[in-house]
């Protein structure tokens, strides 16, 4: 029998030749990660620059509702379909991992169309220019929900190149799709230039893995998956839920362009906001890895990720509060100005949310749903709370800092949870090595 003081002793051995090579792949994975996660950044900052120069304030405030919303129906996609696929079948057996893929990829592509045809018939009700952004989305949701499941699967697999190269190709049909919508020049227009890219790298994703999405496999996944899928599902809509309920809610107190100038000011901060949207594709199963190989490194791994990451966005902030004005209307045009004073609040809120996803991951990786949906609703009430009283106090500006506040409190409270939830680990380990 081992005791505790071996366990923690034992695994001391990264000197070795295996324990380098160890190294060498995690560091080899996160690095196909972040450069995955570098070429989304680019398609997504393309989008909202070409829109917010091409249209003005206003129609960029339009096109930045449809951009939460689809936000929403991505993380409904995600807690159902993907993140129970990165949690239970990350460097499993391939024959494992590709029955997986294919149910998982097949729910994704149902709630993609369920919730798209939702979309349109709302669109088509409200019309104008608001309700033909909402119709195309509906339109274009399938595809884009394909495109994100193959990213999940492939880092599932530990094979985040083929997902660098899949967003690439999004990103190269992309171009000419966008320089048609700018000929077009509605919202309407870039939102089917933006989707219909994305439907191109989803059907290539059917190549890369051979593997055709099963959504006569969806109901059986969400049955098998129910004790993780619908209690991720609810922490995922929380958050995107929120961001949505802030953008309306703002726009109703303060005006559409406020949405507007909130949307440029994160286009500002996008590398960072792309790593935090996709980053359970890289951190959760990496983490599930740490968890199995080396548990008592699970804190440690997380607080570098999510300190690494609150770093990261600090520099990137302070440096963009040194951008001459010239320069930011070459990139943002009339957005810049307004824009322009919410660098700061904004930036902390990345900050903050960055640290506290390193918690999350660990959370995720433990499987400790409870912790984590518990620590979502907190930070989601708070983000809410923060971004509408502060509208109602200090228009945009006030709703910025309000949620900065509310995402460094929520930050806390996910760094809480882990460290209770990591007790609770290490005691049940050491009560099944004694009973063993």
């Amino acid at each position: 029998m081992t005791t505790e003081g071996e366990k923690t002793m034992a695994p001391a051995a990264p000197a070795t030749p295996a324990g380098r090579s160890a190294r060498r792949a995690v560091v080899g994975r996160l690095s196909w990660g972040l450069a995955d996660q570098a070429a989304s950044s680019v398609s997504n900052f393309a989008v909202g620059i070409y829109v917010a120069r091409s249209l003005g304030p206003t129609a960029f405030g339009v096109f930045s509702l449809a951009w939460v919303t689809y936000g929403v129906v991505l993380n409904v996609s995600r807690g159902l379909a993907t993140d129970p696929l990165v949690v239970r079948f990350s460097g499993v057996p391939e024959a494992s991992w590709r029955g997986a893929v294919a149910r998982s990829s097949g729910t994704a592509l149902g709630v993609g169309t369920a919730l798209g045809a939702v979309c349109l018939a709302t669109g088509l009700g409200v019309g104008g220019g608001v309700g033909a952004a909402f119709a195309c989305l509906g339109v274009v949701l399938p595809g884009l929900l394909l495109q994100d499941a193959w990213r999940f699967s492939f880092f599932a697999a530990g094979t985040g190149r083929k997902a660098f190269v899949n967003d690439l190709v999004w990103g190269v049909a992309l171009v000419p799709a966008l320089f048609a919508a700018a000929r077009a020049g509605s919202v309407a227009a870039f939102v089917l230039a933006w989707g219909a890219s994305a439907a191109v790298a989803a059907a290539y994703g059917c190549l890369q893995t051979g593997i055709r999405p099963r959504v006569s496999g969806a109901r059986g996944w969400l049955r098998e998956q129910r004790d993780l899928g619908y209690r991720y599902l609810v922490e995922n809509v929380s958050l995107s839920g929120a961001s949505q309920l802030r953008a309306y809610g703002l726009g109703a107190i303060v005006g559409v362009g406020a949405v507007g100038a909130v949307r440029g000011a994160e286009l500002l901060l996008g590398p960072f906001l792309a790593v935090l949207m996709g980053l359970s594709l890289v951190t959760v199963p990496e983490a599930a890895r740490v968890l199995r190989q080396a548990p008592h490194r699970l804190g440690k791994f997380c607080l570098l990720l999510g300190g690494g990451q609150a770093g990261a966005a600090l520099l990137w902030g302070g440096a963009l509060l040194l951008v001459p004005d010239r320069l930011g209307e070459l990139v943002l045009g009339d957005v810049w100005h307004s824009a322009a004073e919410l660098i700061m609040p904004v930036t902390l809120s990345v900050a903050g949310a960055g640290l506290g996803t390193g918690a999350a991951a660990g959370l995720r990786a433990l499987g400790a749903a409870r912790r984590s949906l518990r620590c979502q609703l907190f930070a989601s009430a708070c983000y809410v709370g923060g971004g509408l009283g502060g509208a109602a106090v200090g228009a945009t500006v006030g709703s910025a800092w309000g949620v900065a506040a509310a995402t460094v409190s929520g930050s806390a409270v996910w760094w809480l949870q882990l460290r209770s939830a990591l007790r609770e680990h290490h005691r049940d380990s050491i009560h099944e090595v004694r009973t063993s």
